[in-house]
């Protein structure tokens, strides 16, 4: 009887260890297979591509998890994780450190989030940026072009020179459509400035900010955006007595002679939206995108060197954009090229608006 009972314990193991390589479990995911989700028990992780405190992206980031530290619920995180093999690692890890829902939250982290989400179905997963979603997967962004169309304004009430600077980082949609919508603020109020536009192809590189910066000031450009996690470019932009636009979070104190405002994120909304669904058992995968309206998006409190009456045509257009009167993508709107786009009385949906690849007139600049 001693000896059945062994071979039986040695059998259970046998399944038990086979049954988790089929599904992917971890020794400790495992047992949260059937383990309905609450407060308790709930583990959240994050996987960031910068540091919690870069002042730029993942700090913005980081609220959403700080948003949860606030309501008691257990947080953890990985930071300075590489857009490849790293962050497939970053996410196993905490998955073995308990974590029974996870944020991955940079572009490039999309196809490892998928390919652990198909291994782990039991864990509820979020990508920040991407496209690809799966029964466990889903994914979120803010409308950052709305807030962009507002900082485009900003730039286009200071300018002198008529001639803006943009330190972009890829080539792809999200840059690309902020692009578009910040020289249509531009436009809104100085129809014939430009913004031109120099790609680092990095989402932080100080060095190659700085470099993008200078050129850009070199040629003229009086003021500088930025789609970078750091705020190099508002730093020199101040050196050299220029003026600059900083991006998702506000940094005054960064460059206090050149700040003027920032779009930013506000990423608690979705965040604390996602993890309450999911412990009211509600949650669901979709495509979460949201802006101004939600407070997903915003801009940052315009600094005392904005021009005068810029705050009245940031809050008349504000207002157009919450309340639907303003569609920032309505016809007439012209490629670079100068070739009609969208005609008069028609508005790109957001599938169109999603999957930009196209400047507007008034960008100067190429696209790979």
């Amino acid at each position: 009887m001693k000896n059945v009972f062994v071979r039986v314990l040695l059998l259970s193991a046998a399944l038990s260890l086979f049954l988790c390589a089929l599904t992917g479990c971890s020794k400790r995911g495992a047992r949260k297979l059937n383990e309905p989700l609450t407060k308790e028990n709930l583990c959240v992780g994050f996987v960031y591509i910068g540091s919690i405190n870069d002042q730029g992206y993942t700090q913005a980031q980081d609220q959403g998890r700080l948003a949860l530290v606030a309501e008691g619920i257990k947080t953890k995180y990985v930071e300075n994780v590489s857009e490849d093999e790293g962050c497939e690692k970053a996410i196993r890890d905490l998955i073995e450190q308990d974590c029974n829902v996870i944020y991955t939250t940079s572009y490039g982290f999309m196809d490892s989030t998928i390919k652990v989400a198909q291994e782990f179905p039991y864990i509820k997963f979020g990508h920040c940026s991407g496209y690809k979603r799966a029964a466990n997967v889903s994914t979120y962004f803010g409308r950052a072009y709305e807030a962009r169309y507002l900082a485009g304004i900003v730039a286009g009430m200071k300018t002198k020179s008529k001639k803006i600077g943009y330190v972009a980082a890829f080539p792809i949609p999200e840059c690309i459509r902020g692009i578009n919508a910040f020289a249509l603020g531009v436009q809104s109020v100085k129809p014939d400035a430009t913004v031109e536009v120099v790609w680092t192809n990095t989402w932080f590189d100080p060095n190659q900010e700085r470099q993008a910066a200078l050129e850009l000031l070199e040629k003229g450009c009086d003021v500088l955006e930025q789609h970078q996690d750091s705020t190099v470019s508002q730093i020199t932009a101040q050196s050299k007595g220029a003026f600059a636009i900083g991006y998702n979070v506000d940094t005054p104190e960064a460059a206090p002679k050149a700040y003027l405002t920032a779009p930013v994120f506000n990423w608690s909304i979705f965040i604390l939206d996602d993890v309450h669904k999911i412990l009211d058992g509600s949650w669901k995968s979709r495509a979460y995108w949201e802006g101004l309206a939600a407070g997903m998006t915003d801009l940052a409190p315009l600094s005392p060197l904005c021009a005068p009456g810029t705050q009245e045509k940031v809050d008349e257009a504000r207002a157009g954009i919450v309340n639907g009167s303003l569609k920032i993508f309505k016809g007439p709107i012209y490629k670079q090229s100068g070739e009609l786009k969208v005609a008069d009385g028609f508005r790109m949906n957001d599938d169109d608006i999603w999957n930009m690849d196209w400047f507007v007139k008034g960008v100067i600049g190429t696209l790979p």
